[in-house]
């Protein structure tokens, strides 16, 4: 078993097929199908099954990704800080849901860092990458959510993660809208009052996304979804459809978002807490302190 044999493995479960796999790993196909059948001779189970539609992941298989991802995260993070030619730099990575607040407390730690040399980076993801970074050691810190919708599913998502959730704050709901928005001057809105707009959702492109979804009334039927995984695209969709998001009504954090968008009350309550995650047992660094101790900030 090698580690290149653990990349083919995450790969080939990201894809749609074989073909796809070798086209991404720039392996041919055989090379590739020869690669894995010899490692599932040495595990003496089969990890993939082939159907006339593609191929999936066997049981089996589905529980050896999760330490194959793990390995290979290990791996990475070995190589990156003792290998690479950066080997001497300060690392630091985070992973978080899609939060101003957190992105600042990052702006914050770098401004105020003064080694010479750094490796810093910054993930703004689903939550189930959230999840796996902070898991795999991808990322030190991760900040994430959940409603009451979720949250024993996401509780139970850390213990099998084996991470450690450290709460900052619960917020009630609010819907953000584009300032002159037909709603934007109320005090409260209700859904219904919203139905004729679209509702701009994060999408997290999981068959379970509702039991990981970062937004309240995650179990809500809207009638009008658009669903995308971008910031900035979302701003925009709000922007030229008159639509919403619903979120927890932070606008302190970004000066360009409050000179566009504004925040309403939202008669369903769904209140969101909003925390940090690390791995269990795990003693953070310096500088993943200090990241901590800016998020404590907006508490």
């Amino acid at each position: 078993m090698t580690i290149l044999q653990l990349k083919y493995v995450i790969t080939i479960s990201n894809s749609k097929s074989l073909r796809e796999a070798s086209g991404r790993l720039f392996v041919s196909q055989p090379a590739l199908s020869t690669s894995i059948r010899e490692l599932e001779d040495e595990l003496r189970f089969r990890i993939f099954e082939r159907t006339s539609t593609g191929i999936r992941l066997t049981e089996q298989g589905k529980e050896f990704l999760v330490y194959a991802k793990e390995a290979v995260g290990q791996y990475e993070l070995i190589e990156d800080r003792y290998l690479k030619k950066d080997g001497n730099k300060m690392h630091f990575s985070v992973s978080m849901q899609h939060y101003v607040f957190a992105v600042h407390a990052f702006i914050n730690v770098v401004k105020e860092t003064e080694a010479d040399k750094y490796v810093f980076s910054v993930h703004e993801t689903r939550t189930d990458e959230v999840l796996g970074n902070v898991r795999d050691m991808k990322s030190e810190v991760g900040v994430i959510s959940f409603s009451n919708s979720n949250e024993k599913v996401m509780r139970k998502l850390f213990r099998d993660y084996n991470l450690k959730f450290s709460p900052l704050m619960t917020r009630d709901t609010y819907a953000y809208v584009r300032n002159g928005h037909p709603d934007s001057s109320r005090d409260e809105v209700s859904l219904d009052d919203l139905k004729k707009y679209p509702c701009i959702s994060f999408d997290q492109s999981s068959e379970s996304d509702f039991y990981i979804t970062e937004e309240a009334l995650g179990d809500y039927e809207f009638d009008r979804l658009i669903k995308t995984n971008d910031r900035a695209t979302s701003a925009e969709l709000m922007s030229a459809l008159d639509g919403y998001s619903i979120g927890t009504g932070l606008m302190i954090d970004s000066l360009a978002m409050k000179e566009t968008f504004t925040s309403v009350k939202l008669r369903e309550e769904d209140p969101l807490t909003i925390g940090y995650i690390t791995r269990s047992n795990h003693e953070l660094s310096e500088i993943g302190q200090r990241y901590v101790n800016e998020l404590l900030k907006y508490r």
